[in-house]
C-alpha cells in the first residue's frame, strides 16, 4: 500500500457495523446507547432542529431582501436538501451507526475525507449552537421584560458588542444625538458597558442567560435519551401549535396588494437569504446522529428525515407568504419578525404569545444540536482519531458521557462572551460541505455484493435506497443548457481587466463551481452515476459559492487546523490500520 493510499482507507460497512454492536471492553470506555425512538420522535426532533430561528428570526432578514419571492428560495432550499435527504436515509440505512457524514464518508472515501467531514461538523454544530443559545438569550430577556423584569445589560450581552456598541453610541452622541434617539440596541450596550462591575478597561460582561440554557440542555442530554426525547416532542408540540395558529390568524389579515412586485429585486435579491434560509434547514442532519438509538433505524431513519423535511418546508412557506402578505416587506429586517408584524397591525397579545414560543422553539433547536455533537465526537473516538475518553458511555444514563460535557463547555464558554455577527454564513457553508459529501460518497459507496468481496461478512441492503435514475444525458444538457442561459455572467468571470484582487477574489468560489461542475458533467456521461445523488452534490455546491469569499477563507482555515491535528494525532493512533491487518490475516486463512 503506497504510502498516499494509508490516508484513503476506507472502513468496510460490516466492519463499522460489527464494533457498533460490540460488547464493551478495554476501559470501560465503550457501550451501548439506549435504543427509545421511533419514527414520531424521529420526525419531531427533525422538526425541533429546523423550526426554530429562521422562521422567528432570520426569515425577516431574507424577506427584507427577496421580498414575497422568498417563498421561491424555500422552495428551492428544500428540493436541494430533498436530494441531500435521500443520499442520507440511504447512508443511515446502510449504515445505522451513529456519526452521520462522517461514518458515512469513512466508508465511501477513506479516512482523511471523514476527518475532514468530522472536522467540519465539529465546528458545524459548535458554532450553530453557540448562535442559538445567544439568540434564545435575546429571547429570554425580551420575554422577562414583559413581565417586567429587568436583568442588568452587563449580564445578558457580550463583551465586544458592550464595547463596540459603547464607542459607537459616544459617537453619535458626540454628534449632537441624545441618548433617546439612539437605537435600542445601542442604548443597550452603552448602558451595559456603563454600569458594568469591573476595574478600569477591564469589564464584568457576560451572557449569562445564554450560559443557563446551555447548561440546562446539556445536563437534559446527559440523563438520557428518553427524557431528551420527550422534552423534545413536548416543545415541538407547543411550537407546531402556535407556529399553525399564526398561519390561520394571519391568513385574515393579508392583503394581497403586499405581494405585488413577487419579485421587487429580482432572483438575485432571493438568493441573498441563501445562508438565512438555509441555516433554518441545517438540522436534519443532526437525525442521522442518533442512529444507534432508533428501534429500526433502517425504516425509521428515513422515514423521520423526508418527514420533517417536508412538513417544515410547508410551514416555511406558508409563514413566508403569511408574513410578506400582512405588511410590505421592506419592513421586515428586524430580529423578530413574527412578533413584529402582529404589532404592526395592533395585535399585540399575540405578539406575546409569539415570544413564548421563540423561546421554547430556539431551546429545541439547542437540545437537538447539543444531543448531536457528541456522538460524532463518540465515533471519531471509537476510530482512534480522539482520545477515548470521547467514546465513554454512561453505565446508567447510557449516554456518551464525556463528549456531552466537553460540548456543553464548548459552548457554554464562548457563549458567554463571543460576537457572531456572521455566524450564520460560516454554519451554512460547514452544513453545505457535510451535504456536498453525502451527497458524492453515495456515488462512491460499494453495493453490497462488492462490499462482500472486501469484508468479512455480507450483509444484504436493507431499508431506504435512492432511486436510480441514469444521469449520462440528463447532466450534460443541464450543464450546457446553465452555460447557455448565464453565458454572460460566466464570460465576465474570466474578465481581469484592471481587476482589483479581492474582486477576482470574490469570483474564485464561482470558477471553482464551474469547474468542479464541468467535471461531474464529464464523469456522469462516462460512468453512468445516479441523477439524484450528482443533482444534490451540484447545488449544494452552487449554494456553497453563494456564500462569499470571505466564509470560504475562514473555513478553510478551520480545515487547515483539523489537518495539523490529524497529521499530529490522529492518523498515528488510527484503529484502521489494525482491522486491516485483521481483514487480510482472515483473508490468508480462508484461501
Amino acid at each position: 500500500m503506497s504510502r498516499l493510499s494509508i490516508y484513503f482507507r476506507k472502513k468496510p460497512v460490516d466492519v463499522i457495523l460489527q464494533e457498533a454492536q460490540a460488547e464493551p471492553t478495554g476501559e470501560g470506555h465503550r457501550g451501548h446507547l439506549k435504543r427509545e425512538l421511533n419514527v414520531k420522535d424521529l420526525t419531531a426532533m427533525g422538526i425541533a432542529a429546523v423550526v426554530g430561528a429562521g422562521i422567528f428570526s432570520t426569515i425577516g432578514e431574507a424577506a427584507y431582501h427577496g421580498g414575497p419571492g422568498i417563498s421561491l428560495l424555500f422552495i428551492l432550499t428544500a428540493i436541494t436538501c430533498g436530494f441531500s435527504a435521500m443520499c442520507y436515509a440511504e447512508f443511515a440505512a446502510r449504515i445505522p451507526v451513529s456519526g452521520s457524514a462522517y461514518t458515512y464518508a469513512y466508508a465511501s472515501f477513506g479516512e482523511l475525507i471523514a476527518w475532514i467531514i468530522g472536522w467540519d461538523l465539529l465546528m458545524e454544530y459548535a458554532i450553530g449552537n453557540i448562535a442559538v443559545s445567544i439568540s434564545w438569550s435575546g429571547y429570554f430577556t425580551n420575554l422577562l421584560a414583559g413581565f417586567h423584569i429587568q436583568l442588568p445589560d452587563y449580564f445578558t450581552m457580550d463583551f465586544l458588542s458592550a464595547y463596540r456598541g459603547y464607542h459607537t453610541a459616544l459617537h453619535q452622541l458626540s454628534a449632537g444625538m441624545s441618548l433617546h434617539e439612539l437605537p435600542a440596541q445601542l442604548q443597550r450596550a452603552y448602558h451595559a458597558w456603563l454600569d458594568a462591575p469591573g476595574i478600569g478597561p477591564i469589564k464584568c460582561i457576560a451572557d449569562i442567560p445564554a450560559l443557563c440554557i446551555v447548561v440546562f440542555i446539556t445536563y437534559l442530554v446527559y440523563i438520557g435519551i428518553k427524557e431528551t426525547k420527550l422534552a423534545t416532542n413536548l416543545m415541538v408540540a407547543l411550537k407546531l401549535a402556535v407556529i399553525i395558529g399564526v398561519i390561520i390568524l394571519g391568513f385574515f389579515y393579508v392583503q394581497p396588494a403586499n405581494w405585488s412586485p413577487f419579485l421587487p429585486h429580482g432572483l438575485g435579491g432571493v438568493m441573498k437569504g441563501v445562508s438565512a434560509v438555509f441555516f433554518a434547514y441545517i438540522g436534519f442532519d443532526a437525525i442521522s446522529t442518533t442512529a444507534e438509538e432508533c428501534r429500526n433505524p433502517q425504516r425509521d431513519l428515513p422515514r423521520g428525515m423526508i418527514l420533517a423535511l417536508v412538513i417544515c418546508t410547508i410551514l416555511y412557506i406558508l409563514v413566508s407568504l403569511v408574513l410578506t402578505g400582512m405588511v410590505p416587506f421592506q419592513e421586515l429586517n428586524v430580529n423578530d419578525p413574527l412578533a413584529f408584524v402582529f404589532q404592526r397591525i395592533g395585535l399585540t397579545h399575540i405578539s406575546y404569545v409569539i415570544s413564548v414560543s421563540a423561546v421554547i422553539a430556539t431551546a429545541s433547536v439547542l437540545l437537538v444540536f447539543q444531543m448531536g455533537q457528541p456522538r460524532i465526537w463518540m465515533s471519531m473516538s471509537r476510530d482512534g482519531l480522539l482520545p477515548p475518553a470521547f467514546a465513554r458511555i454512561h453505565p446508567r444514563f447510557g449516554t456518551p458521557s464525556f463528549s456531552t460535557i466537553v460540548t456543553g463547555i464548548v459552548v457554554a464558554v464562548p457563549a458567554l462572551f463571543m460576537n457572531l455577527q456572521e455566524v450564520t454564513d460560516l454554519t451554512s457553508i460547514g452544513t453545505l460541505f457535510a451535504f456536498v459529501l453525502v451527497c458524492g460518497g453515495i456515488l462512491f459507496l460499494p453495493e453490497p455484493s462488492e462490499q462482500a468481496n472486501d469484508s468479512t461478512q455480507s450483509r444484504p441492503s436493507k431499508g431506504f435506497k435512492v432511486p436510480y435514475v441514469n444521469g449520462k444525458y440528463i447532466v450534460p444538457l443541464l450543464f450546457l443548457a446553465g452555460i447557455i442561459t448565464f453565458r454572460h455572467f460566466i464570460i465576465g468571470l474570466w474578465k481581469f481587466d484592471d481587476l482589483h484582487p479581492m474582486r477576482f477574489a470574490e469570483r474564485l468560489p464561482y470558477m471553482l463551481f464551474m469547474l468542479i461542475a464541468c467535471i461531474i458533467a464529464v464523469f456522469t456521461y462516462l460512468k453512468n452515476w445516479s441523477l439524484i445523488p450528482v443533482l444534490g452534490f451540484t447545488s449544494c455546491l452552487y449554494l456553497m459559492t453563494e456564500l462569499g469569499y470571505t466564509n470560504w477563507l475562514r473555513f478553510l482555515i478551520w480545515l487547515v487546523i483539523g489537518l495539523i491535528v490529524y497529521f499530529t494525532y490522529s492518523h498515528k493512533h488510527s484503529k484502521l490500520q489494525e482491522k486491516d491487518k485483521v481483514i487480510a490475516h482472515h483473508r490468508v486463512s480462508s484461501n
